[in-house]
């Protein structure tokens, strides 16, 4: 954390003193206005763009880990956890079907026995519980 401060001083008595520098030039007319201008104008667009990236930086997420204690508590059949990530990437029941191999009326069951499990009663509102219990990624 002190280091954090320290940087943090430092880099704003120096962009103090390129200020006071920068007016000093003005005052003296040494560059036109529109350098003085470019200049804070360049200074400010770079600190942003470095503050941004900063603040939106993620650190990056490990392999994906289901989350079995959620499932065994839930209840989820091998099946239903198969036709949830299909359901997860936007396929249709039928698509489901020929993916694995079932009639659409099995996904259809297999997609009411997830709703009364999640208790939900949409596909994305399964989606999105099944993504908070870390069921698919």
């Amino acid at each position: 954390m002190t280091r954090t401060i320290i940087l943090w001083a430092l880099v704003l008595a120096a962009g103090a003193f390129v200020l006071q520098w920068l007016e000093y030039q003005y005052l003296a007319r040494a560059f036109p206005r529109e350098v003085y201008v470019g200049i804070i104008g360049v200074a400010f667009g770079a600190g942003g763009v470095w503050v941004g990236w900063k603040l939106t930086s993620r650190a990056a997420a490990g392999p994906f880990q289901r989350n079995a204690a959620a499932l065994a508590s839930l209840g989820l059949t091998g099946q239903e956890v198969k036709v949830l990530e299909r359901l997860a990437a936007g396929q249709s029941n039928k698509e489901i079907a020929r993916a694995l191999g079932l009639s659409p009326n099995t996904v259809k069951t297999h997609i009411a026995n997830l709703f009364g499990k999640l208790e939900v009663s949409r596909r994305t509102q399964a989606v999105n519980k099944a993504r908070d219990l870390h069921l698919i990624p």
